[in-house]
């Protein structure tokens, strides 16, 4: 009789086993005995070693070896139990881990179906702490320059925790004591499988909020939890936990266990607590000693307010005092103004007087242009006189030295000679002419520019802006309306020519038989058509001649007076 395989603790009979009659089993047989018998025999079993060689597959299952110093047990996490592990497996960490044993028959090889892990002791534990903690040490996530300020007082405070704990309502206590301010709570596993996930899932949750949404963005966090062993806080030692809390943008204030406890979330946070009562005291000040702050800043802002106002007032007394009375400097400015005032038109009257002197000075002094014209004139005649004497004088030298050179000479030396001196009398006829064409160019330019003062000093151009010049019969200028006779005849001399008026009885016009006397208006009555500037001018009698006449006296260049 065979023993049964598919019951292995059949008794095995006592007779030998004929190999020749022994019944043939195929390799899956054999190997799907073996499975049943071990998953039978090992259902539950709960085993303690070193991860080695962990990694995981695409598909999310998890394969990883357990060993120890003697032996090596191969293992594998199903997608689904590996979310619900309380750790992330690492090479060299010692675990426990719980499951069934069963085998892979493609392999002939046997493995743990791992339904739990934990790690294997609190050394285990410091030392997976410590592995951390250099890791995340290493990529600047403890760096001081990392930390956020944490707000002096937040309108809305996020607090991650447990609903149900001690910790909200110390929590809340404390807030309600110093500042009462907005709480939101995000209820979260503080210890246990997925724990860690759920911590930061909250803290990206919270930071994902808007500003302004329906729901306030909070403007500080806290991350608390009561106190326990390190496997109680071991959660707040993830790095997943570590990582949410580095990379959010709101202040976060850690407050896990007492003060003697120490987490990773520590060292990534912007600001540690020692208790999560200490976590509400760092979180916002004191209500009643802001009141009372701001009323003795109140105080002394007014006592300073009160104390300038007096070392301004003195300050402004002592500058009054050595002010004037405004009244009285009013009343002088105003006393000053009225004689300026009275002042002025005679003053006015004096300037146009000074003026008016200075202008007939400065035309006594001028010197009339046809003088200068005929002078100029005067001077090229001399000049075109003293130049043709030149030319006759330089010739008959010429001749005179040509005559005595050709005197001893033979006649084809004669001849040549003869020529030479006809070109150079014909080279220096030709400069002569050269420089009296320049010389003549030159003084007709500077008579034309003396022409052209001339015009522009003409007292015509006044003329032509609607002024008049009166003569008499005699030809002598009228510069006073008393002047005029009535009765008389007078020459207007206008832009546009001379008109031939009579004077009629008017005011300021003296009568023909009173010169002195004075009239109501001066009226002229036309007695001849106007002339152009070309016309001829009635024959005047020449006035008789003064001796030694003064500049005054000169009306060559005419008068607007």
């Amino acid at each position: 009789m065979t023993q049964d395989l598919f019951d292995p603790y059949a008794p095995v009979p006592e007779t030998p086993v004929k190999t020749g009659n022994a019944p043939e089993f195929s390799v899956s047989d054999l190997s799907n005995a073996l499975k049943r018998t071990v998953e039978d025999a090992f259902s539950f079993v709960r085993v303690r070693g070193e991860i080695s060689g962990f990694k995981r597959a695409a598909s999310g299952h998890m394969y990883l070896a357990l060993k120890d110093d003697k032996a090596v047990l191969d293992g594998v996490c199903w997608r689904g139990q590996a979310g619900k592990l309380g750790l992330v497996p690492e090479d060299g960490m010692e675990v426990i881990v719980t499951g069934r044993l069963t085998t892979f028959p493609g392999r002939s090889k046997y493995q743990i179906v791992i339904e739990t892990m934990e790690v294997a002791g609190e050394g285990a534990l410091l030392k997976l702490l410590e592995e951390r903690k250099k890791k995340l040490a290493a990529e600047g996530l403890f760096e001081p320059e990392r930390k956020k300020p944490i707000p002096f007082l937040p309108d809305v405070i996020g607090i991650v925790t447990s609903p149900t704990g001690a910790v909200i309502r110390d929590i809340m206590h404390r807030l309600r004591d110093r500042f009462p301010r907005r709480v939101l709570l995000w209820p979260v596993l503080v210890q246990g499988q997925g724990a860690a996930d759920q911590v930061a899932e909250a803290v990206r949750g919270f930071n994902d909020l808007l500003p302004y949404g329906q729901i306030p963005r909070p403007d500080v966090l806290i991350v608390a939890r009561g106190g326990g062993s390190l496997e109680d806080l071991w959660s707040f030692n993830e790095e997943v936990v570590a990582r949410a809390v580095a990379e959010s943008d709101i202040p976060v204030i850690s407050a896990v266990g007492h003060e003697t406890d120490t987490t990773l979330i520590d060292f990534v946070s912007d600001l540690r607590a020692p208790t999560p009562t200490g976590a509400a005291e760092k979180a916002v000040p004191v209500r009643g000693e802001l009141i009372g702050q701001v009323e003795e800043d109140g105080l002394r802002l007014a006592q300073a307010v009160r104390r300038l106002g007096v070392e301004k007032k003195t300050a402004l007394e002592s500058l009054a005092r050595g002010l004037g009375d405004p009244k009285r400097m009013l009343e002088e400015r105003s006393q000053t103004l009225d004689n300026w005032a009275d002042r002025l038109p005679r003053a006015a009257v004096n300037v146009t007087q000074q003026a008016r002197a200075r202008l007939n000075e400065a035309s006594a002094r001028l010197v009339s242009p046809r003088e200068q014209l005929s002078e100029k004139r005067g001077r090229l005649d001399n000049a075109a006189l003293r130049l043709d004497g030149a030319m006759k004088s330089a010739l008959q030298m010429q001749q005179s030295r040509l005559d005595r050179a050709t005197a001893g000479l033979r006649p084809s030396d004669a001849k040549r000679d003869i020529a030479r001196a006809d070109k150079q009398i014909i080279d220096l006829g030709t400069r002569l002419q050269g420089a009296v064409r320049n010389t003549l160019n030159r003084e007709a330019e500077g008579l034309a520019r003396y022409d052209r003062l001339l015009e522009s000093y003409s007292y015509r151009n006044v003329l032509k802006r609607g002024f008049a010049v009166v003569r008499d019969s005699a030809g002598n200028l009228i510069g006073k309306s008393a002047d005029i006779i009535a009765g008389e005849g007078y020459d207007l001399e206008m832009g546009d020519g001379v008109t031939r008026v009579t004077a009629g009885a008017g005011v300021n016009v003296k009568p023909a038989s009173d010169t002195g006397g004075t009239g109501d208006a001066a009226n002229t009555e036309t007695s001849s058509e106007p002339t152009t500037a070309k016309a001829e001018k009635p024959a005047r009698p020449k006035p008789a001649k003064k001796k030694n006449p003064s500049p005054k006296d000169d009306d060559r260049q005419g008068s607007l007076l």
